[in-house]
């Protein structure tokens, strides 16, 4: 039987995949940056998990850091960007949305099989928290690929972050505080970079969306 520690490690990781999808099938982008914020929130809860079970304190600072950062900071950010460009459906790609879940099915699929295959095992490592991890980084990939706005192609990279915080939570938890630390201080500049980016963007064209942009040559 599946320790206590394993089951909620593994439901928050479901959690986890379900608000990835759920930003894929939703068309609006406020929506979306919602569903970030809660994603993140249970990212966080889960650093608080880990913190308390393997007895990793410096895990805290993290999950303050990132309960403030990802939760509270750059949803904010985003939304404030999205009251001044008076913008609020997603851009669709050249598929539709029953498409786009069924492509972000067969990728996380092939994520989580794949590390299926690996036979990772170890007493401490819920090996289908990673393996749902590696489900969360493909979806998200998806959602950058199929929508053709800036918005959503943020929230993609953001939720992308949150994939790879939810692995190496469960695969390396005792890394030390600094490399965390590091991955949320690239999160922080990425924000600067879209944020800059969709108001740019939007003052030179009056949209967010980037169809346009596939017309550029070098």
């Amino acid at each position: 039987m599946p320790s206590i520690y394993a089951g909620t490690t593994n439901a928050i990781a479901v959690l986890v995949l379900l608000t990835e999808f759920a930003m894929l099938r939703t068309a609006l982008l406020r929506s979306q940056v919602r569903l970030y914020a809660v994603q993140s929130l249970l990212v966080s809860a889960l650093a608080v998990v880990v913190a308390a079970v393997r007895d990793v304190p410096e895990l805290y600072a993290l999950a303050a850091l990132s309960l403030a950062l990802k939760v509270v900071v750059v949803p904010w950010l985003v939304l404030r960007l999205l009251r001044d460009a008076d913008a609020e459906i997603a851009g669709s790609g050249t598929l539709s949305v029953a498409s786009e879940v069924l492509v972000a099915l067969l990728v996380g699929g092939l994520g989580f099989f794949a590390v299926d295959q690996l036979h990772v095992s170890s007493r401490v490592l819920p090996t289908t928290a990673l393996g749902l991890a590696v489900a969360v980084v493909g979806v998200s990939f998806v959602l950058m690929i199929v929508r053709s706005d800036v918005v959503s192609q943020a929230v993609g990279f953001f939720s992308l972050e949150n994939g790879v915080s939810l692995a190496s939570l469960v695969v390396a938890a005792g890394l030390p505080l600094i490399l965390e630390v590091a991955f949320l201080f690239d999160l922080l500049v990425a924000v600067v970079v879209f944020g800059f980016l969709m108001r740019v963007h939007h003052s030179r064209t009056a949209t967010l969306s980037t169809a346009a942009l596939t017309r550029l040559r070098g």
